[in-house]
């Protein structure tokens, strides 16, 4: 057991697997924004992990759209369940190429959380709610959950993670130039994350572990759904050859039991491809330190170019027979509505807003103030699982919802 040098007492703040030298080390931290004490059994990226796990917006990811709204089907993916599978995969990565397992996760946890109900069209529609009061961005929204309106704590506004953690959720996809978003430029003021920079290594792994997660399992959704069929997939060089593998090994196998061994085949196949590519990057980058990770002035995580080049043409599939399939397509049109419906409702009557809000938008300014009072809205609508939109939607405009 190591002991802490000041105070002779048995010391948690360290990792039980060994490390390479340019990992994040929590003992090396650079810290929180509220100073408080360390805990006593877990290292300061074990306590970021758990602080995501219990917070609210996490619970909430079981009931935002993925791809398919909730109550299409219980087996579809979820923002949760696609959060979870990030969240494994990142590990993986992690433990293999012997970097911080906890970090990488807690970036990994984190990094939906700013997602709005109904996928990637509650965040387009959003977005247009929102362009004339500073706009919206569900990575920045993420950052915004983390910092500010998770309320857990007496002492301090959200969650008071470490600088890696924010960081690896700010920069997980590289850099950050040009027009901060509103809450990147607010955190910006008191900590800086050094945005012209790339992230950690373990933010690199969670951000190539999102990419893995969400193309294999919108297969696997999109094959349940009939949007598209085996056949289809083996017009996709990716997906004609790990077939091939599958079928060579069980000649007679059913086609559940294929899906499911194509999909495993198919991320083991791009776990094995980032990390002989990673390593080789990591070779010629040859990092000392973080910092080395940080200004070496490219992604060290990621596809081969080959391998790119055949994701890409699963993710052109994928946004032609699934993202764009017209049982999709109708689904946009009745979010465009009720997104465009409750932002206007809330937006020229506050009063509607549960008492909570109607007390953040006075606290705010947004009675005087429009953008004040705008963002206090779109915190509440981009907070809201797609069951809740409904019904919020129905209360107010199903005339007949309190009347009966």
């Amino acid at each position: 057991m190591m002991t802490d040098a000041a105070t002779g007492q048995p010391s948690y703040n360290y990792c039980a697997l060994p490390l390479v030298s340019y990992a994040c080390r929590p003992d090396q931290s650079r810290g929180r924004l509220y100073d408080e004490p360390p805990s006593k059994y877990r290292t300061e990226f074990h306590r970021d992990r758990d602080r995501i796990i219990h917070a609210s917006a996490f619970r909430r990811l079981k009931y935002k759209t993925q791809v398919f709204v909730y109550h299409e089907g219980d087996h579809y993916r979820t923002r949760l369940s696609h959060t979870l599978e990030v969240a494994q995969v990142t590990r993986a990565l992690a433990r293999a190429l012997m970097i911080n397992e906890d970090l990488a996760e807690s970036v990994a946890l984190a990094h939906d959380l700013g997602h709005t109900p109904f996928a990637h069209m509650g965040e387009v529609y959003l977005q247009e709610c929102m362009a004339p009061y500073g706009g919206f961005e569900h990575n920045d929204q993420s950052l915004r959950i983390l910092t500010f309106l998770e309320r857990k704590y007496p002492r301090w506004p959200g969650l008071n993670l470490t600088w890696e953690t924010l960081e690896g959720v700010v920069k997980h996809n590289g850099p950050v130039s040009g027009p901060l978003p509103v809450t990147l430029e607010k955190v910006s003021q008191d900590m800086d994350l050094e945005l012209s920079t790339h992230a950690t290594i373990e933010a690199q792994a969670a951000a190539i572990a999102d990419d893995i997660a969400y193309n294999n399992h919108d297969v696997e959704d999109g094959l349940r759904a009939g949007l598209f069929t085996l056949g289809d997939l083996e017009d996709i060089p990716l997906l004609a050859d790990v077939l091939d593998v599958v079928r060579a090994d069980f000649p007679d196998i059913e086609e559940h039991y294929l899906v499911q061994e194509m999909v495993r085949e198919m991320i083991g196949a791009m776990v094995a491809d980032v990390l002989e590519e990673s390593r080789a990057r990591i070779a010629a980058a040859n990092p000392q330190s973080p910092e080395d990770v940080r200004t070496c002035g490219r992604q060290l995580i990621g596809f081969s170019a080959e391998m790119e080049a055949r994701v890409d043409e699963l993710r052109d599939f994928l946004f032609e027979r699934m993202y764009r399939h017209y049982t999709i397509n109708r689904i946009w049109l009745k979010v465009e509505r009720l997104v465009h419906d409750l932002f206007k409702a809330f937006f020229e009557h506050p009063g509607c807003l549960p008492d909570r809000w109607q007390q953040d938008v006075k606290e705010a300014g947004g009675l005087t103030d429009d953008a004040a009072r705008a963002r206090v809205i779109c915190d509440y609508i981009a907070g809201m699982t797609d069951r809740y939109a409904m019904r919020e939607h129905e209360r107010l405009f199903n005339l007949h919802w309190d009347l009966r």
